[in-house]
C-alpha cells in the first residue's frame, strides 16, 4: 500500500475536510454531465419533475437510440450521492431504461435542467452516521 496523502478529488467527488467534518461535492461532475448532455442554454426549472408526473412504459413513442438515455440516467444515479433532492425523479426515469419512451428522455433533460439551477436554492445538505453498537462504521 502507498500513502497518497489527503484525498481531494476521487471518483467525481470533491472531498473537503474541516474541523467539523468532511464535505462532499459533485459540482464538477454535474457540470461535466451537463456538458455531455449538451445543455448549454440558460433554461432552468424549479422542480426535477412536473407536478403529479406519472411515468409509464406506454408514454409516447420509444426513442430510437436508448444508449444516450441510459448513460445520462446512470450518471444521474451517481449524482444522487450528494443530490438527494433528485433521488425520486431519477428513480422514476430509471425504471424504464431498457426501452424508454420519448417522454422519459424529456423527463431526464428536465432533471438535468433542475441540476443546472442555482445551487444555493436547491442543494441537498445531509449527513449520516452508521453505528455498530457504539462503534462508528460510516
Amino acid at each position: 500500500m502507498k500513502d497518497l496523502g489527503t484525498v481531494n478529488y476521487f471518483l467525481g467527488l470533491k472531498v473537503t475536510s474541516s474541523s467539523d467534518g468532511y464535505y462532499l461535492s459533485q459540482a464538477k461532475y454535474a457540470f461535466d454531465l451537463l456538458s455531455k448532455a449538451g445543455i448549454t442554454d440558460n433554461k432552468t426549472v424549479s422542480t426535477p419533475l412536473e407536478y403529479n408526473a406519472k411515468l409509464t412504459p406506454l408514454d409516447g413513442e420509444p426513442i430510437f437510440d436508448a444508449t444516450r438515455n441510459r448513460q445520462l440516467v446512470g450518471s444521474l444515479i451517481y449524482l444522487t450521492v450528494t443530490r438527494l433532492d433528485i433521488s425520486h425523479a431519477v428513480g422514476m426515469v430509471s425504471k424504464f431504461v431498457d426501452a424508454p419512451p420519448s417522454v422519459h428522455y424529456v423527463a431526464v433533460l428536465r432533471i438535468l435542467r433542475y441540476v443546472k439551477g442555482d445551487p444555493t436554492d436547491r442543494c441537498s445538505i445531509t449527513g449520516f452516521c452508521f453505528l455498530l453498537g457504539t462503534s462508528l462504521v460510516s
